[in-house]
């Protein structure tokens, strides 16, 4: 898949690789903390940092990271959410791996959470991250009253966005298809919810800590809404082509269960220019941003190219 020329300028000008491996290191290691600051050793916390720090992209995290940074905001304030964020992801996989959902054996290149463990275990593995989630996002310290307010709607963006007004209505929308061929207006809908919805409110809480003004909040949340959609289509197509070894999952369990996907629909030729004109769609709502949002533009490149 390639992308535009402008997207490939800014992605040979910025080191994206050592971007992402800084950020990755920072987020493991808070939440290597988080996990070490629990004192209870129990077989579901075993299970909990087996599913979390089983490695993945981080990219909502990051996500939410750089959107601080292209407003000019600190990375310290806007941490804590990150790690929310990738909590609450990572209880999603966890989910959607059980036997009830998708009933997969392999996730970020291990056994899966009821495969390591066992069913029981990886429910309240689970609901454990996302609870901790909200512990984490609710434990901040609140020098000034109007942050007590910064943070109370950062938390209600996120939980509207993992819920059933969001991303556990997407997967309610996703299982309900299954067998049945959905219109393109229907599959981006399941889509905007089920992984759009997380992406956009890492972007979205990242632009509010960072201090952002309504007009470069507005921006974000368009550049998100883009992004978002550019990644699941994406990602039909590397269920397709992709490699399980580089993917760390399995291939081709799509078209087993009779999921409509934008490959489907479109083919994947088209599919493929569509996610090029939504990555294009991201970057244009960025024109507004100096080069603090480099590396907003050089993730989308990141996104439109990925091979896992």
């Amino acid at each position: 898949m390639q992308a535009s020329n402008h997207d490939q300028k800014i992605i040979a000008g910025f080191d994206l690789a050592g971007y992402l491996t800084a950020k990755q290191k920072l987020i493991n290691d808070t939440l290597e903390q988080i996990l070490q600051d629990t004192s209870n050793t129990s077989h579901v916390l075993e299970a909990m940092k087996y599913s979390l720090m089983a490695g993945g992209k981080r990219i909502r995290p990051i996500l939410c990271l750089a959107a601080a940074e292209a407003v000019g905001g600190s990375i310290d304030r806007v941490l804590p959410s990150a790690c929310a964020l990738e909590m609450i992801h990572t209880y999603s996989l966890v989910h959607d791996d059980l036997p009830a959902m998708d009933n997969d054996d392999l996730r970020r290149g291990k056994p899966t959470c009821h495969i390591a463990f066992d069913e029981a275990t990886a429910i309240l593995a689970g609901d454990a991250l996302l609870t901790m989630a909200f512990q984490v996002l609710s434990s901040n310290e609140i020098p000034r009253p109007e942050h007590g307010s910064m943070w109370l709607r950062v938390t209600y963006i996120i939980a509207k966005a993992a819920g059933h007004l969001g991303m556990i209505e997407g997967q309610m929308r996703d299982i309900e298809a299954e067998g049945r061929k959905l219109s393109l207006d229907e599959l981006e809908r399941v889509h905007a919810l089920k992984t759009g919805a997380l992406i956009e409110a890492s972007v979205h809480v990242g632009g509010i800590l960072g201090n952002g003004s309504d007009e470069q909040i507005e921006k974000l949340k368009i550049y998100a809404k883009n992004l978002g959609l550019a990644f699941q289509v994406t990602d039909d197509i590397l269920n397709i082509v992709g490699d399980p070894a580089v993917m760390g999952k399995s291939v081709g369990t799509d078209s087993l269960r009779k999921k409509s996907t934008y490959p489907s629909l479109l083919g994947k030729k088209q599919s493929r220019k569509l996610a090029e004109k939504l990555v294009n769609n991201a970057l244009h709502a960025l024109d507004i941003f100096d080069n603090k949002s480099d590396p907003l533009r050089a993730i989308a490149g990141y996104i439109l190219n990925r091979k896992r």
